[in-house]
């Protein structure tokens, strides 16, 4: 499995977010600067982590963007689902109809296996786990 720029882009917003968190907002063009992530990308990621509440915004001069909650209730999970179109190691793990040896495959509970396992350390990790080098 390949993670998308989203998803690597969008854990590392949040990674930036997560190093002021309690500190105020930081704005776009300082994350951009800090992450060396394009300000358009950006604007484009934040979108569905504010529907999803994981991050606020406050307008004005120093306006920006925070997380809603602390890192520690963060799971990288949460936000590769948010972001990732497509998080499988196989179509078939995910649909059965999507290969014709799916009823039959011997090697199909194997990728299955491997998928809940990587979900499980996801979820397990937070963004402050990360933030404390403990991953």
């Amino acid at each position: 499995m390949k993670l998308s720029t989203r998803g690597r882009y969008g854990t590392r917003l949040m990674l930036e977010l997560g190093k002021n968190f309690g500190k105020g907002p930081l704005s776009v063009s300082q994350i951009s600067k800090n992450q060396n992530i394009p300000v358009k990308y950006l604007e484009q990621l934040i979108i569905p982590l504010k529907k999803a509440d994981l991050i606020t915004s406050v307008r004005g001069p120093k306006g920006g963007h925070m997380l809603s909650k602390p890192p520690r209730q963060i799971d990288v999970w949460e936000i590769l689902m948010l972001l990732e179109s497509k998080m499988t190691f196989v179509d078939c793990v995910s649909e059965e109809d999507a290969c014709e040896h799916t009823h039959d495959c011997p090697v199909r509970p194997i990728w299955g296996k491997a998928f809940i396992s990587m979900q499980k350390y996801f979820q397990e990790t937070t963004l402050e786990d990360i933030l404390n080098d403990n991953v």
